[in-house]
């Protein structure tokens, strides 16, 4: 057991410092042990050191995203951040996380499951935490349900999802974090400004304070971080959308059965005169 605990530190001393703040806070034990504590009030023998992080980095997912995985008394818990845009695509993410959680964590202990002696594998728990307003949203929600019509499928995902609750806990305090920071962003936009305002409001309610008070720098290059990536993010979509749309007219000109304004009307993402220029350019190709 000691040396699937060295081969576990070994992974996790991967990580990077560029994190979003949801991991960046529950990298923290004391503020995992609270987040376990909050989800098993009733378990009483689990302690900083009985908390094992399994948190995948960039394997399914980008920074853009926050899935954090933890093993307490053998219990693989997984917890994946839903924003502010609600989609049950996420039952898909938890479902693909799980998977290769199992996958890391069988490679960590050291068990085959090729061979004939059985595995030991932790009992999944799954949550999705959702920052934004609450509306109709279920407590639960299940593959089967969302995607087959409630039909008996081989394999069944089903996940408890948080929403903000008159508590003071630290999974409630994180998310009013996030509905603070959405409400700073719609008032100053996506700018420093926002952050610092954010920070500086939850202190006031003492929401997050001590982590806020002990790493407030962090977490400013942290935001801005994000910032900078969903940008680059939005910038990269962008870029791709215009190439296909630039492609798709420029078929279509070469095609000769449709006027440049009926093409206009069919690839709205080009001007009227860049589809000009794209048609000089296919005549000079010709």
């Amino acid at each position: 057991m000691q040396n699937d605990t060295i081969q576990i530190e070994k992974v996790m001393a991967k990580r990077t410092a560029k994190n979003s703040v949801f991991l960046d806070l529950f990298q923290n034990k004391s503020y995992l042990l609270k987040l376990y504590k909050t989800l098993h009030p009733e378990d009483e023998s689990a302690t900083e050191d009985s908390l094992t992080d399994v948190t995948i980095t960039n394997v399914l997912t980008d920074n853009l995203y926050n899935d954090l995985g933890f093993i307490a008394n053998n219990k693989l818990m997984i917890l994946v951040e839903a924003q502010s845009t609600w989609t049950v695509n996420i039952l898909v993410r938890v479902l693909l996380y799980l998977a290769q959680s199992y996958h890391e964590y069988f490679q960590h202990t050291c068990q085959d499951y090729y061979k004939s002696k059985k595995v030991k594998v932790p009992k999944p728990e799954l949550y999705v935490i959702f920052t934004g307003n609450e509306g109709q949203k279920p407590d639960k929600i299940s593959l089967s349900k969302e995607f087959f019509e409630g039909e008996d499928i081989d394999i069944e995902v089903k996940a408890k999802v948080i929403y903000e609750r008159d508590t003071d806990d630290i999974i409630n305090q994180y998310i009013i974090f996030c509905k603070v920071f959405n409400e700073q962003t719609k008032q100053y936009g996506m700018t420093q400004k926002a952050v610092t305002e954010t920070i500086r409001i939850c202190k006031d309610r003492n929401v997050l304070r001590e982590y806020l008070a002990q790493r407030e720098k962090e977490v400013v290059t942290i935001m801005m971080s994000l910032f900078d990536e969903e940008q680059i993010m939005k910038s990269f979509i962008r870029s791709e959308r215009h190439d296909e749309a630039r492609e798709t007219a420029e078929r279509m000109i070469k095609m000769g059965k449709l006027s440049l304004d009926e093409i206009a009307l069919c690839v709205p993402a080009l001007s009227l005169d860049e589809l000009k220029e794209l048609e000089i350019e296919a005549m000079q190709l010709a």
